[in-house]
């Protein structure tokens, strides 16, 4: 690989090319078989929760906040350590964040920063399994015990992982999950929502499809004509095309080993950072099997900034994820103040995402390592000066 060593990258095979090209010369390429086949094999991997296959992870946390019934007056908890759009998609609806902070180690959502934050208002509280490791949902269900909020896993990173035995999709009432490129699995754009009650299955599918109500028992005017079909509440089109589902599917047939791949570079990582002064390795819980959808080090002492330029100069196109949520001034126009959440502002503060992909080769990760410590070195010569 030649250029910038990126922190993220899809595997495409000629299966996969061969599996989008059987579908292009299908007589499908919206909404066909292959969305059908997708969301029954994504299924298998959530523990037979139902899938709604959807246009992207934004898409699939609108849809997923929407079967919820999310609106005005609604509070919806949000971990800050996490991508924008899991608090931005809600507020789209008319809800009103409430940001709770994440625990130390994993920096997942803090159960006792969720029980203090939820009121009778919360709709939903957000977990974010981040850099793929799950968070405490045992813990974060007896948090909301008494409640009417449902719990909702922004599952982005984390497909294919497992809490407690249990596999992701399986353990909130709504999952969500993204087949953006960079992630676990690829449908070029894509996500999907999970849904352990079929009501709320039947609810996502429905506002992804526009809010179409086609069966006859339930429509209001159901003499209509063959042709008939009506809208009871408002949905938009994000529907995931066949093409891609096919894509999807032929990907999820390397799930397995894609994330055997991603444990054995971690391991490495592991092995390799483990004595190297100024820098933490990600933590993790003896009941988790995460999916390293990241890894996520700590540069100690002030050094993060200098670090990623350096590398970034080197070819290692180290990212920062995330950039806390109420930081964005999106939401610090709307009233939220720095300081709220300081285990994630903390954590921000240090974090620092190496590359991490399952092509990744071994000889590149050395690369990483190599670039990181005498990233390390200079920036502790430099202020040593």
């Amino acid at each position: 690989m030649t250029g910038l060593l990126p922190y993220g990258r899809q595997s495409v095979t000629e299966d996969d090319v061969a599996a989008v090209v059987a579908a292009l010369r299908s007589d499908w390429l919206t909404t066909g078989p292959q969305v059908d086949g997708f969301e029954a094999d994504l299924a298998a991997w959530t523990g037979g929760a139902g899938c709604a296959a959807v246009s992207n992870g934004t898409a699939a946390l609108h849809v997923a906040y929407a079967a919820a019934g999310v609106g005005p007056g609604d509070e919806v908890v949000v971990p800050p350590m996490t991508f924008v759009a899991t608090a931005s998609s809600a507020v789209a609806l008319g809800a009103k964040i409430v940001f709770a902070d994440v625990e130390d180690e994993t920096f997942t959502l803090d159960p006792a920063a969720v029980a203090a934050a939820t009121t009778s208002r919360t709709r939903v509280v957000s977990a974010v399994d981040y850099a793929g490791h799950p968070a405490d949902y045992d813990a974060l269900r007896a948090a909301t015990a008494g409640t009417d909020a449902l719990l909702l896993a922004d599952a982005a990173h984390s497909i294919g992982a497992t809490y407690r035995g249990r596999p992701v999709g399986s353990l909130a009432d709504l999952t969500t999950f993204s087949f953006f490129p960079t992630k676990n699995l690829t449908t070029a754009e894509g996500g999907a929502v999970a849904a352990t009650d079929p009501h709320l299955l039947k609810r996502a599918r429905r506002f992804r499809n526009i809010g179409l109500v086609r069966e006859r028992d339930e429509q209001r005017w159901p003499d209509e004509g063959g042709w008939h079909q009506e809208v009871h509440e408002f949905g938009l089109n994000y529907r995931l095309p066949d093409v891609l589902c096919a894509l999807g599917r032929s990907q999820l047939r390397r799930l397995g080993d894609f994330l055997a791949r991603r444990a054995r570079l971690v391991a490495r990582y592991d092995e390799a950072l483990a004595d190297l002064p100024g820098v933490l390795t990600p933590g993790r819980r003896s009941w988790a099997a995460p999916a390293w959808h990241l890894y996520p080090i700590r540069v100690l002492d002030g050094r993060r900034r200098e670090v990623y330029d350096r590398m970034r100069a080197a070819g290692i196109g180290v990212q920062v994820n995330y950039i806390p949520v109420h930081w964005h001034p999106a939401f610090a126009d709307l009233g939220y103040r720095r300081g709220s959440c300081p285990v994630a502002e903390s954590f921000y503060e240090q974090q620092l995402s190496l590359p991490l992909f399952p092509d990744l080769t071994e000889a590149d990760q050395d690369r990483v390592i190599d670039a990181l410590g005498t990233a390390l070195r200079a920036a502790t010569a430099r202020s040593a000066a």
